[in-house]
């Protein structure tokens, strides 16, 4: 297999563990302020009731008996042999902090769980959550996930997000100054946003110093608002082949440093459109043959621009 022109997380893991190591999601029973009334009581419009990018967890069960569920499936699938507690869906730091020292403590203790992601809004990380993060990173390989998703204020009101980017902004400089490793979440085809402004958001990306970055295509799932935005004819998605262009473009202006965790999804079994992304292998090609065919990588077109592409 050709050596990736990005900075793909999953080498970055072999590294730090020497061997397979994968995420098992963990539903530890949060809600979000934007459910609860704090912020909004609908959620984002691509999140149904279940939660954003939640399908396969074993709900009901301790956060141990996930884990151990999980474990079984990716060593029979993956033959992974450690795994990092991913708390996934909803608001994972919203709960006082003792709650969350005991369940990710609770993470911590089952066998072969080598580290600790946990994501969350911007708007959940009051000062005493972070330190409480920072003596995790400082215990064990934890990463904090945030979802960004837009840089652009307009759209983070038109899609209910219930924070403005200078939230995020606050956020993210506060765990990066507590040394913090932090991955963005970022939504490639939100509505109403152009190309230039979709693309002006990796500068934004440099200069906080991220450590990760999550890119995701607009998936329109069952049960969110966007289905029924989609169902009334009120919504564009991309093809393939603009989406595949469009995260090249990202790419090629994110500094190279930024290990690149994900590049698209398949929508899972709730996906309605777009269905070219159920193929989701078949999409991550298109992104390696597009970046071929350009010649280009990660970072060509920042400042500190690498002379030749990663691997």
């Amino acid at each position: 297999m050709h050596a990736k022109r990005y900075n793909q997380f999953s080498e970055e893991l072999k590294r730090q563990f020497g061997c397979r190591v994968h995420r098992i999601s963990v539903d530890a029973g949060f809600t979000c302020p934007n459910r609860d009334g704090s912020v909004g009581s609908g959620g984002c419009i691509f999140c149904s009731d279940r939660g954003s990018g939640s399908f396969g967890i074993a709900r009901g069960e301790s956060v141990a008996n996930q884990l151990e569920l999980g474990k079984e499936v990716m060593v029979r699938k993956y033959k992974a042999k450690k795994f990092l507690a991913y708390f996934q869906p909803y608001s994972n730091t919203y709960a006082p902090t003792e709650t969350l020292r005991q369940l990710y403590d609770a993470a911590l203790e089952v066998e072969e769980i080598v580290g600790l992601i946990v994501g969350t809004r911007p708007d959940c990380l009051p000062e005493e959550t972070l330190q409480l993060l920072a003596d995790y990173h400082r215990r064990t390989w934890f990463w904090l996930e945030l979802g960004l998703q837009s840089a652009v204020d307009r759209t983070l009101r038109a899609i209910g997000r219930g924070h403005d980017l200078a939230t995020f902004l606050g956020a993210a400089r506060r765990a990066k100054s507590l040394g913090i490793r932090l991955c963005v979440h970022v939504i490639l085809g939100l509505p109403g946003e152009s190309r230039e402004e979709m693309l002006a958001t990796p500068a934004i990306l440099n200069d906080l110093g991220v450590d990760g970055v999550k890119i995701h295509l607009l998936h329109v799932n069952r049960d969110t608002p966007l289905a029924k935005m989609y169902e009334l004819g009120e919504l564009q998605l991309p093809e393939r082949d603009e989406y595949v262009s469009l995260v090249c473009d990202f790419l090629e202006r994110l500094d190279p440093r930024i290990f690149i965790q994900r590049l698209t999804g398949d929508g899972g079994k709730d996906l309605v459109a777009p269905q070219w992304s159920a193929a989701k292998f078949e999409v991550l090609n298109a992104i390696d043959d597009e970046l071929e065919r350009r010649g280009t990588w990660q970072g060509w077109r920042c400042v500190t621009a690498p002379e030749t592409p990663p691997g």
